[in-house]
């Protein structure tokens, strides 16, 4: 793979992937509530590639999947051998199959009769009732498991990731759908969309042993996702959501015998309203594509924008705080990133400059300034972990502020100030510097953006901040760094 290098090109018109200056960007809280943009601009590295086309289309297409999500997976950690699954067929008669189960070392009579009361998909290409159609146990006949979906945090992980803008109020339920089977030398053609007013399905792969068998995902654009059925090294099982704009289709069985359990996914709501291990895993696919951006990015240092917002206050919390909050793309390329052991960090960032990632946002009105130890050429990204903790920074000073440099369109004195967004700019950025950090041009990071979609979500919080007796409110945004 190419190896990018640094250039000092500023040119944001080139078309590669990176972000090449920052604007200051302040809500005027007091002032027809008019975004402004404020106009010192800071330059931030750029690499030199060997194929930029290559390059830009590599990061393009890995950020458009990790905000297209339609389906996600997961292990549910659970003893096979504690599970149970009871049916009844035509005859009245109840049985009971235990698992796991290895039919090429011995097939339980429970699981011959299953199969014998199962019907033939009505999309199957098989035209008679061989064992190599792709089957579903009655909706009508009773079936139940041992296996509770409602009391896993499935639906939990499915709300976070495939439905990060849910309004509160608004629940997720489940219902057993059907058993699907699909014996030795079957297959399953694609499933047509369901319309029953479920907004996912969940697919649980049993602990039947077999090899083949893919499950496809394809969602509405064409985008297709392979998962194996692979369970976990302690007997879990494999699950996995997508939504109902997909359809699905089971390759060929080569040998064994594969049982998926489907459930349905509906929204509730009780009437008119508006950092452990995840529970998800990112799919192959994605993890192919984020595999490609990093060896593409060998020896840099990237950052990534998250793209949701999560309502908090950067004056009050460091940005390592959101991961237990993380949603949607943001969480999937986190942990993405984390299971190719590297150690991804959030940092704030705003104007063209980056907070440290054991400090705030502390831009409030200060009575003097930080002590000589914070020395902006002192402090950097660079450091080792052991550099950068709290005792190697000094705090930000509280107070009234009291500045009284010049500005070009105004000055800071105590309360008096011109109402000028240059003056605020001013204003804004010695409260920034003095808040400990520096600017993002000084930083070796890379910062990726999709040259495809220039206008791709980016969450953005807000730092309520005065100004000569107006309260401002400074847009901050959430910037995964990623180390080689």
């Amino acid at each position: 793979m190419p190896q990018p290098s640094i250039s000092r090109s500023s040119s944001p018109s080139d078309g590669l992937p990176f972000r090449t200056s920052q604007d200051f960007e302040i809500e005027k809280t007091n002032r027809n509530n008019s975004p402004s943009s404020a106009r010192r601009r800071t330059t931030m590295p750029m690499p030199q590639v060997d194929n930029d086309l290559a390059y830009r289309s590599a990061v393009s297409t890995m950020l458009a999947a990790s905000t297209r999500l339609s389906t996600i997976s997961g292990l549910i950690p659970m003893d096979s051998s504690q599970l149970v699954l009871f049916f009844r067929t035509k005859s009245g008669i109840t049985h009971s199959l235990d698992f796991p189960i290895d039919v090429d070392f011995n097939t339980p009579p429970a699981l011959d009769v299953l199969i014998a009361a199962c019907r033939p998909h009505q999309t199957s290409a098989f035209n008679d009732y061989s064992d190599h159609e792709s089957l579903f146990f009655p909706p009508n006949f009773p079936l139940t498991t041992s296996l509770e979906i409602a009391n896993l945090p499935i639906l939990d992980a499915i709300r976070n990731t495939l439905f990060p803008r849910l309004p509160q109020g608004h629940y997720l339920t489940v219902t057993r759908d059907k058993l699907e089977v699909v014996v030795k030398g079957g297959r399953m053609d694609p499933q047509p969309l369901r319309s029953d007013g479920r907004v996912a399905t969940i697919a649980v792969t049993l602990p039947v042993r077999f090899h083949g068998g893919k499950f496809v995902i394809r969602d509405a654009l064409g985008h297709e996702e392979v998962y194996f059925g692979r369970g976990g090294k302690d007997g879990d099982m494999e699950w996995l959501a997508f939504t109902p704009d997909c359809d699905y289709r089971v390759e060929t069985v080569t040998k064994g015998c594969r049982l998926t359990m489907l459930y349905g996914v509906y929204l509730r709501t009780f009437g008119p309203t508006g950092v452990t291990e995840p529970l998800i895993n990112p799919s192959d696919k994605f993890l192919d594509l984020l595999s490609h951006v990093l060896n593409m990015s060998k020896g840099q240092r990237i950052g990534i924008y998250l793209a949701n917002e999560y309502a908090v206050n950067p004056s009050e919390i460091l940005a390592e705080t959101l991961v237990p909050m993380l949603k949607g793309g943001d969480n999937v390329i986190y942990h993405a990133i984390k299971l190719y052991e590297l150690v991804p960090e959030l940092h704030w960032t705003a104007g063209g400059y980056i907070w440290p990632v054991d400090r705030t946002v502390e831009i409030t009105e200060q009575g003097q300034q930080s002590s000589p130890g914070l020395g902006l050429a002192g402090l950097s990204l660079l450091d080792p972990p052991h550099r950068r903790s709290r005792g190697s920074a000094s705090p930000a000073v509280r107070g009234a502020f009291a500045y009284n440099g010049s500005a070009r369109a105004g000055s800071v004195s105590g309360s008096v100030y011109s109402d000028s967004d240059e003056g605020i700019v001013d204003t804004v950025t010695f409260r920034v510097k003095q808040s400990g950090a520096i600017p993002l041009a000084e930083t070796d990071i890379i910062i990726l953006n999709d040259y495809n979609n220039p206008n791709a979500p980016i969450g953005k919080e807000r730092v309520p901040f005065v100004v000569g007796g107006e309260l401002d409110k400074l847009v901050v945004k959430t910037l995964i760094v990623i180390s080689p």
